[in-house]
């Protein structure tokens, strides 16, 4: 059984003051994927950058402050990749993997775009590059006798359900119909899945980040942009115990973990 564990810090040197170094110590996963390190590995206290009893690897954004990856292995993987062959996006600290026995497990952090600005553009490029590779990544794995599991912040709701106000979102980065269609190809011609949704297909959301407006989080008016997909079939080797927790928190956003079990 492998646990594997992945959340969105919203800066891990921040993090690391509310909690998150007591949280890496009790955690009982066996693999934790990072987004949102916003961080160069240098600039990371120790405990957090190579701490013990983990294999650290880190793909840091060169523009700084922004974005990064990160990927914790309790065993030494058997090899690490950062980025995806992309010339745009490889040093823009969103995609890291790692092979391990019978599993690849890769963090992502997509770009969560702006309509009618150019973080839109550069989400919907990120997006156009990214499908062929995850296609590839699942064909190569499987070559090799492995799965695939690509944890992260899709930046992306999928369905109708995994939105309390769907309706008021339809305009918006995030729910554009474009960006839906384009989770649909990742679950169709790519040949994921979504972990969580097959878990709890009647459940609304279940959601991962509320926004500090509005109440949001007392409301449960939440988005489920921290997704994990995976190539492994439904039902068979991702166990019932998949689900959301909390984490320690930063500012002004409120996130949770998501978490599986697979059997590899």
């Amino acid at each position: 059984m492998l646990t594997v564990t992945s959340v969105n810090v919203n800066g891990l040197r921040a993090a690391a003051k509310k909690g998150f170094v007591e949280w890496l110590a009790d955690t009982a996963a066996d693999v934790i994927c990072l987004q949102e390190v916003r961080a160069e590995p240098g600039q990371l206290p120790e405990g957090i950058r190579a701490p013990e009893g983990w294999h650290a690897v880190h793909a840091p954004a060169a523009a700084k402050g922004r974005a990064g990856v990160s990927l914790y292995s309790r065993r030494s993987p058997d090899a690490v990749r950062t980025g995806f062959g992309s010339t745009a996006f490889d040093t823009s600290g969103r995609y890291i993997e790692i092979d391990l026995p019978g599993v690849t497990v890769g963090s992502l952090y997509l770009p969560s775009g702006e309509v009618g600005t150019e973080r839109q553009e550069e989400k919907e490029r990120f997006m156009a590059e990214f499908l062929p590779y995850l296609g590839e990544l699942r064909e190569r794995a499987a070559a090799d006798g492995r799965e695939v599991l690509v944890c992260g912040d899709w930046n992306i709701a999928h369905q109708e359900a995994d939105l309390k106000n769907w309706k008021a979102n339809r305009k918006n980065a995030g729910f554009l119909p474009e960006e839906r269609e384009w989770l649909s190809r990742v679950f169709g011609e790519a040949g994921y899945a979504d972990v969580v949704r097959q878990l709890h297909p009647d459940v609304a959301g279940p959601y991962s980040w509320w926004s500090y407006r509005g109440r949001a989080f007392d409301n449960d008016s939440g988005w489920p942009v921290d997704a994990d997909c995976t190539s492994v079939p439904a039902g068979w080797q991702v166990s019932g115990n998949s689900g959301l927790g909390t984490v320690p928190q930063v500012e002004a956003k409120k996130r949770v973990f998501v978490g599986e079990d697979l059997e590899v």
